[in-house]
C-alpha cells in the first residue's frame, strides 16, 4: 500500500517515512509543549522544576478546575492542523491529536475518569456538521482507556463568537451557557472528569463546563486543550 500510496505529512502533504507523521519541516514547525509545564493551563514554563508551578494568568486568575494540559503552542503548524480540522473537515487528523494529547496529559489521566468535549450548540453543530473537541475526545478515551460521553454537557444557549472579545467579555459571553444533561447527572456524581477542548484562550468555555460538573456533583475535574493560546516561555 505504501508503494502506490505513500505517508504524507499530515501538515503539509510532503512524503514522510510513517502514517500520520509530520515532515522534518512541519515538525519543525510545530510548537509542541514539552518539559516544564503551568499545572493548571498547559503553558510551557522556563525551568527544570519539579514541582507543580502555575504561570502568571493562573495566579492572576485562578482556574475552577484542578489541573490542565495541552499538546501544543497553537501558532505555526499547529495552528494550520487545528484549522483544518475546525473547519476544513480535516478528520484524519484526530487520530496523531489524540496521541499529541495521551502524551500531554501523562499524570492527569486516571483510571475511572470520564472524558467529555466541550459542546456545542446544535445551531453550530448542523452547521459544522461534527464537534471537533469530541472526535478528539473519543480517539483519546480509545487510547487510555476510559469511558468518553461526547454529550455530558449541554450548550442551551448559542453564544456568540469569542474572537475579538477581551476576556471579562468572553467571561460573560459564557455565564449559564453550558450545563448538564439531564440523564448523565447519576453517571457525574462522584466522579472524576477530564474535559476536552481543541483550543484554549482564556479558558471561558473550559471554565464554564467545570462549574457545571461541579454543580452536579463531579469530585474533581481536569482539563486538556489541543493546543493554548500562550508565549513561547
Amino acid at each position: 500500500m505504501h508503494t502506490v500510496f505513500p505517508p504524507r505529512c499530515i501538515a503539509c502533504g510532503g512524503t514522510v517515512a510513517s502514517d500520520f507523521g509530520l515532515c522534518g519541516t512541519c515538525w519543525a514547525e510545530t510548537p509542541f509543549i514539552t518539559g516544564l509545564c503551568c499545572d493548571h493551563c498547559g503553558a510551557p514554563l522556563p525551568g527544570d522544576d519539579p514541582a507543580a508551578v502555575l504561570c502568571d494568568d493562573c495566579l492572576r486568575h485562578p482556574r475552577p478546575w484542578q489541573q490542565g494540559r495541552a499538546a501544543m503552542l497553537y501558532s505555526g503548524a499547529a495552528r494550520r492542523m487545528v484549522l483544518g480540522l475546525k473547519h476544513g473537515d480535516r478528520q484524519d487528523l484526530v487520530r496523531p491529536m489524540a496521541a499529541w494529547l495521551e502524551r500531554a496529559c501523562q499524570g492527569v489521566i486516571e483510571d475511572g475518569m470520564l472524558i467529555a468535549p466541550v459542546p456545542l450548540h446544535r445551531k453550530r453543530l448542523i452547521k459544522r456538521r461534527f464537534n471537533q473537541s469530541a472526535l478528539i475526545a473519543k480517539a483519546l478515551a480509545r487510547r487510555t482507556g476510559q469511558i468518553c460521553l461526547p454529550d455530558l454537557f449541554l450548550r442551551s444557549r448559542a453564544t456568540p463568537s469569542q474572537e475579538g472579545r477581551s476576556r471579562e467579555e468572553r467571561f460573560e459571553n459564557l455565564a449559564g451557557a453550558i450545563s448538564i444533561r439531564p440523564r448523565h447527572m447519576q453517571a457525574l456524581r462522584g466522579k472524576t472528569v477530564l474535559i476536552v477542548d481543541d483550543v484554549m484562550t482564556s479558558g471561558a468555555t473550559l471554565s464554564a463546563a467545570t462549574e457545571a460538573a461541579y454543580a452536579a456533583g463531579a469530585q474533581k475535574v481536569c482539563v486538556a486543550a489541543l493546543a493554548r493560546v500562550a508565549k513561547h516561555p
